[in-house]
């Protein structure tokens, strides 16, 4: 335990005697929490629709009025004609375009269908959906207003009457979705990328030959080296859960203690990748661009920007053997929820068989290669 404490000791005090690496560990996260929470959206805002009306009456200055008045959208510009609107889609300089035709009104008020033409830009597939929907929402909408309007004395009834609730997120604000899966991936990735390098960074200088014919034991250099990154994480950690709570008002439901001991496991795993990752390589470049490599197959996969249940049936299989998406899932259950042990219990035994299996080959591989 002593000669655990004299490593612990030498390994904190090189740590803050770099100048380079106390920024990366204590203000870089904190900017990019901050960042990636506002930009990583899945929210689209300020739509730029361009409106053709040909109809120019009272009922079409009704519908373009509502596109003005939502949050979602910009009316950029009004063509006179179709081919004009479309050059804003093949330009870049809008999103949709709507042409409200001819006798607009006059089918309203003879209480004939009309129709109305939407188009939109579908380069990335799923803005486009989402970018659809608002605007259906609006135009169904303002059909319901033409229904009672042209009809006051008909009483209004629907068949079936539906009140929605939103459980978890009430708001339907997506920083509350967003936050918890930014903070994992932030703490993994300063977790993986300094026990990656710590023991590359002995090898590039020489001394972890030198180290290795000291009395001291594998399992205490082991410990040393990873345990204070360890720490560092859990710092990481608590710190990110304060931000989270008092600037992005993300509610924390669960049990802080609960949430902690999962982390504890969880940066096990981690670690003993950055750990198997310096065995590999020889210099900490090599280290950086194994450890990233890893972390973009990860994230990409972990459920962050897309859901898990979209994948392929084979990425899914192949995603159970990756430990970020089972924190995320956990983070947010715990935070957002406020659900117990039992409720992700599989998980966390998961996590624990993981984290025995990967820190068991890197202490092999540490072994066979020293």
């Amino acid at each position: 335990m002593r000669t655990i404490l004299f490593i612990l000791q030498k390994e904190f005090r090189q740590l803050f005697r770099d100048k380079t690496m106390l920024p990366i560990i204590f203000i870089i996260p904190v900017f990019q929490l901050v960042i990636l929470s506002f930009t990583a959206t899945f929210e689209i805002k300020h739509t730029r629709l361009v409106v053709v009306d040909q109809d120019r009456s009272a009922e079409s200055r009704e519908l373009i009025s509502r596109f003005k008045g939502s949050a979602f959208y910009i009316v950029t510009a009004q063509a006179e004609t179709y081919q004009q609107a479309a050059e804003f889609l093949k330009n870049g300089d809008a999103d949709q375009l709507i042409v409200i035709p001819e006798n607009f009104e006059r089918n309203i008020i003879n209480h004939t269908s009309t129709d109305l033409l939407l188009v939109t830009d579908a380069i990335n597939g799923s803005a486009a959906s989402l970018m659809s929907a608002y605007a259906m929402a609006i135009i169904n909408n303002f059909n319901q207003y033409l229904i009672v309007e042209q009809m006051p004395s008909v009483t209004h009834t629907e068949p079936i009457g539906i009140e929605s609730s939103y459980w978890y997120n009430p708001r339907l604000n997506y920083l509350t979705y967003m936050v918890p899966g930014i903070l994992v991936l932030l703490v993994t990735i300063i977790a993986m990328f300094l026990s990656g390098m710590n023991v590359v960074k002995e090898k590039e200088l020489g001394t972890i030959e030198q180290i290795n014919v000291t009395p001291i034991l594998k399992y205490q250099f082991i410990i040393g080296k990873l345990l204070p990154f360890w720490m560092v994480a859990m710092f990481e950690l608590l710190f990110g859960l304060a931000i989270a709570r008092f600037l992005f008002q993300v509610p924390f439901l669960g049990s802080l203690p609960l949430l902690l001991g999962v982390a504890a496991v969880y940066l096990l795993v981690v670690l003993g990748f950055g750990l198997f990752v310096s065995t590999v390589a020889d210099t900490m470049q090599q280290s950086m661009f194994i450890s990233w490599f890893l972390l973009v197959v990860f994230i990409l996969m972990s459920g962050l920007f897309t859901p898990v249940e979209s994948m392929p049936d084979w990425a899914q299989y192949l995603n159970k053997l990756n430990p970020v998406s089972y924190f995320i899932k956990i983070n947010r259950m715990i935070m957002l929820k406020g659900s117990g042990f039992s409720d992700f219990s599989n998980l966390f035994y998961t996590l624990v068989v993981y984290a025995a299996a990967v820190l068991s080959l890197s202490v092999w591989r540490y072994k066979k290669v020293a």
